[in-house]
């Protein structure tokens, strides 16, 4: 079943609700918004696509985004949302992995597209009413509806597919687990559309519930708050640095937040600090999740209720865990064995479900690496405690969370290395106040060197901006063990030592 039948449903019993709001201001009921989605998955149509293609949608948040991620999965195609922060060669590369027939962006001048892709500016998009309304186009279960780019420890991307069933599953274990839609709720996209804001948008259309596009097209503290205001039962879903700039403006400008229903937080760590002063200054209106791409959203979770209760009890370590497997999950930590640890015992953790994604598009090694017998290997380690809460301890896999956003060092290693003044370079996180990490790079230089100022400018003209290092750590030479790998656990320690003395 296609996953657009719950737009189809909510706008037969609910035509005349708001559906679609720039700001304040709305666009579509219900009604209107399946109209237009009709009549742009007939567009796509038009062009040639057939069942099944790829379209990648690369753009802010804006209203033509939503209204294009559901004509394409109306019209049976297969939706593949980029973070317009990428560098354009790393949108070039997935564009050209997925095989897309079609790209749509807002920055497309940018980009070389090559083979049978074709181009279409966001802009230059033609008017909807001139195309007929296309019925909903049958999908199977397993058909894949969404291609999720994350990256491996080599830190080139990998397209999750995602099944119409799997975001089924996730928007119900969303309803059920997480938070509690209601018709009047208003979700408002002031994280990125491409990734967790946009995979929620189904639990809230299934209610017909508000989708509310910020007019900033992102995130402003002063902008939501001004919006909780305005519309009541705000609705959100944040990385913890978004979380952090919110209590800060709203701290600053002494704003009122009871129109704020719920901010649903993840993607990153949340330091037991800041979540306690969240608590304490906006109540509880905060639920936090854990998941991956490979299997969306859907881990565990705590409820707002569950957050607030160890706010108000001033449980430190139930704030520090990421919550309890969603309902339709089974979640385990298991050895290097693959047997199951007791109660904070650390070890991997694995997840099964109808969430877990089909696997990785054109590439069996890594989906033979990540999936076994049906179980996700996460490469997430951590642990349970006696009341089923799983605290994160660390990642097998080097990544780096920063506001929210997956960072992989050895992608920006391979950069620094192209600097003839860099012998050698190594990247770590190191915790950061307001972006949960940072990215720190310590490089060993030869011949001339190199200043961070080149340095910086060589990864901004490969890399997106945020995954520059913050800083760069000159070294003699890289910890290494006597087969020659580096020592990252020793630089994470010396990075310690050096900013604690620092302090």
């Amino acid at each position: 079943m296609n996953v657009l039948t719950l737009l189809d449903r909510a706008a037969q019993a609910n035509a005349t609700r708001p559906a679609l709001l720039s700001g304040t201001k709305v666009l579509h009921d219900y009604a209107g918004l399946l109209r237009v989605v009709r009549q742009r998955g007939q567009w796509l149509l038009s062009l040639g696509l057939q069942a099944g293609d790829r379209v990648v949608l690369c753009m802010a948040n804006r209203p033509e985004y939503l209204e294009l991620l559901y004509a394409t999965l109306w019209a049976g195609l297969t939706v593949v949302p980029v973070n317009t922060k990428l560098h354009a060669r790393e949108v070039e590369f997935i564009v050209r992995h997925c095989a897309a027939k079609l790209l749509v962006s807002d920055h497309l001048a940018e980009l070389s597209l090559t083979g049978e892709t074709r181009g279409v500016d966001v802009d230059s998009l033609p008017d909807p009413q001139g195309f007929s309304e296309l019925t909903l186009q049958n999908r199977e279960d397993d058909d894949i509806a969404w291609l999720f780019y994350t990256s491996g420890t080599t830190g080139r991307p990998k397209g999750a597919m995602l099944t119409h069933a799997n975001l089924r599953a996730m928007t119900l274990s969303y309803r059920s687990d997480v938070e509690t839609v209601e018709p009047d709720d208003a979700y408002v996209y002031a994280a990125p559309i491409s990734h967790g804001a946009g995979l929620y948008t189904f639990a809230y259309t299934a209610t017909a519930a508000r989708h509310v596009i910020p007019c900033s097209g992102g995130f402003d503290a002063t902008e939501v708050l001004d919006l909780a205001a305005k519309l009541d039962k705000l609705c959100m879903f944040a990385a913890p640095t978004m979380v952090n700039r919110l209590v800060d403006e709203a701290a600053h400008c002494g704003a009122a937040t009871g129109g704020i229903k719920s901010i649903v937080y993840g993607g990153g760590p949340m330091y037991v600090a800041d979540i306690a002063r969240a608590l304490k200054l906006m109540g509880p209106r905060f639920a936090q999740i854990y998941g991956q791409g490979e299997t969306p959203m859907t881990i565990t979770c705590m409820t707002r209720e569950e957050v607030a209760a160890a706010g108000r009890d001033g449980d430190e370590r139930r704030l520090a865990s990421v919550g309890r497997s969603h309902s339709v999950v089974e979640v385990r930590v298991v050895d290097a064995d693959g047997q199951a640890c007791a109660a904070e015992v650390p070890g991997e953790v694995i997840v099964r479900g109808p969430t877990v994604m089909k696997g990785y598009w054109g590439d069996e090694a890594a989906t033979a690496s990540a999936l076994r017998q049906n179980w996700l290997y996460t490469g997430d380690i951590g642990s349970f405690d006696a009341q089923g809460f799983l605290t994160l301890r660390d990642r097998s896999k080097d990544v780096i969370i920063s506001g929210g956003s997956n960072i992989y060092p050895r992608e920006v290693e391979e950069v620094l290395l192209e600097h003839p003044g860099i012998a050698e370079a190594s990247v770590i996180g190191a915790p950061d106040p307001e972006w949960g990490e940072k990215v720190v790079a310590f490089v060993v230089v030869s011949g001339d060197g190199a200043s961070d100022a080149q340095l910086d400018e060589l990864c901004l003209s490969r890399v997106a901006r945020f995954k520059r290092p913050k800083e760069y750590v000159r070294l003699d030479g890289l910890p290494k063990n006597h087969n020659g790998k580096i020592l990252k656990t020793r630089l994470r320690e010396l990075y310690a030592q050096q900013s604690g003395a620092a302090g």
